[in-house]
């Protein structure tokens, strides 16, 4: 069953564009950037702690509230006061097409939350012309093939794994499909029906982070993860916050965005550790592996990490010195392929996986679920209640989680079924 043709759709989705399903609370990346305006919400909060108020509305606020800190590059702005991502005012990804001679559709994604067109471009270059051709179910030998292919060129992650992940996930859609099965079932097996999620929650006023835990237990949540970009003393006021308002039964992580150098991420574990959370996630460089190393030795609390390393050999300094406690591998930057050979790796060294979603679209989602069915070492999956409907669009039917949870998908492949028409009206003009 030979693949005849692959096309790639980079898209570009506004955050507004959720067409009656509008979650009410904040986008997470715009929570954790809204610094400009926290003298006045903190004076307002300060002043108001009655039990009885009524909670405030959680709304996306416009970019422009921000401009004091964040540097807005047109699509895409960066906050200048952390020196961290650059994120899109939108949702932006790359889904993939594959098609086979018997007229099999297969999909998949290559996470790009920033310059879709560039993955899109490596995929119509690169990645088809040593793609088309080959048999479906050589799918390890057909990544391992577009892998080497660049060993002298230094591409040995970013983009380009990126786009050979894209490429991958649509091959094992069509894998399922052909053998009227799921995925998980095509990739070795199924260790549960039922995949357990915690939801993110973000922002910098204490009372706003537990508003949106709050929300997030009502929608059937038991676990949550804080995204924070504050200093030590201002991360733990607001994780205090949240552990007040939601009680000790519910599971917290906090995720610091590479915040913290050793000395002030174990610090910070230390007083973390107080609070009972389930891990701190991202404390430093993730490139810093002594570092790291120092940051797990040093603490109770469970380091988690992970979402940028792509292959299992980036991943396996990593295991080998235990430089942290759980993996978390991104399925639309390691493909299904690629993550069922670092879920294997580190199940040789007793580490759970808790595979990273962030900023994958849909069908990354609908992934990482087989994935995360098919893995023994599994943990618990990433997932943003805030953001679905956005991501969810340009299926032709819902793909919602309930209660926390994600069940078993009953159609073949991957389970989802995309909408053409909708692709094609998110997707985005060539750069050039």
């Amino acid at each position: 069953m030979k693949i005849v043709n692959i096309e790639s759709f980079p898209i570009r989705v506004s955050n507004n564009s959720d067409k009656g399903r509008k979650i009410n609370t904040k986008n997470i990346n715009t929570a954790m950037l809204a610094n400009t305006e926290l003298s006045d919400k903190s004076d307002s909060y300060n002043n108001s702690k009655n039990i009885s108020e009524p909670k405030r509305h959680l709304e996306i606020k416009s970019m422009d509230s921000y401009e004091t800190i964040v540097k807005d590059m047109g699509e895409y702005y960066i906050d200048e006061g952390s020196n961290t991502s650059i994120y899109s005012k939108s949702h932006e990804t790359t889904v993939v097409k594959i098609e086979t001679d018997t007229g099999i559709i297969g999909w998949g994604e290559a996470q790009s939350p920033v310059s879709p067109n560039t993955s899109a471009t490596i995929i119509k270059d690169i990645v088809t012309p040593l793609t088309i051709g080959k048999n479906i179910f050589d799918v390890e030998a057909i990544w391992h093939k577009n892998y080497a292919a660049k060993r002298e060129r230094g591409h040995y992650t970013g983009f380009y794994i990126d786009a050979i992940c894209g490429v991958d996930i649509a091959i094992w859609d069509a894998i399922g499909k052909a053998l009227n099965m799921s995925t998980a079932q095509a990739m070795g097996g199924i260790h549960r029906n039922n995949v357990s999620l915690y939801n993110g929650i973000g922002g910098t006023i204490p009372e706003e982070v537990a508003d949106q835990a709050e929300w997030s237990v009502g929608k059937g949540y038991k676990y949550l993860k804080m995204h924070l970009k504050e200093d030590l003393d201002k991360t733990i006021e607001i994780v205090t916050k949240v552990r007040e308002r939601v009680g000790e039964s519910i599971g917290l992580m906090l995720d610091v965005h590479m915040g913290f150098d050793t000395f002030n991420a174990i610090k910070l574990g230390k007083e973390l550790e107080k609070i009972n959370l389930l891990w701190l996630e991202s404390p430093s460089d993730p490139i810093d592996i002594p570092g790291l190393c120092e940051i797990s030795r040093s603490l109770d609390l469970p380091i988690a990490n992970g979402e940028w390393t792509r292959t299992k050999y980036e991943m396996r300094e990593i295991f080998e010195k235990k430089a942290y406690d759980i993996s978390m591998p991104d399925i639309a930057r390691t493909g299904l392929t690629g993550g069922k050979q670092i879920a294997t790796i580190a199940e040789l060294y007793n580490i759970p996986v808790s595979p990273h979603v962030g900023g994958g679209g849909i069908v990354s989602i609908a992934a990482t679920l087989q994935y995360s069915m098919t893995i023994p070492n599994f943990l618990i999956m990433e997932h943003s209640e805030q953001g679905h409907a956005v991501k969810s669009i340009i299926l032709s039917e819902n793909f919602d989680a309930n209660n926390g949870t994600y069940n078993s998908p009953s159609k073949p492949g991957l389970g989802i079924e995309i909408d053409e028409k909708k692709l094609e009206e998110y997707k985005i003009k060539p750069s050039l």
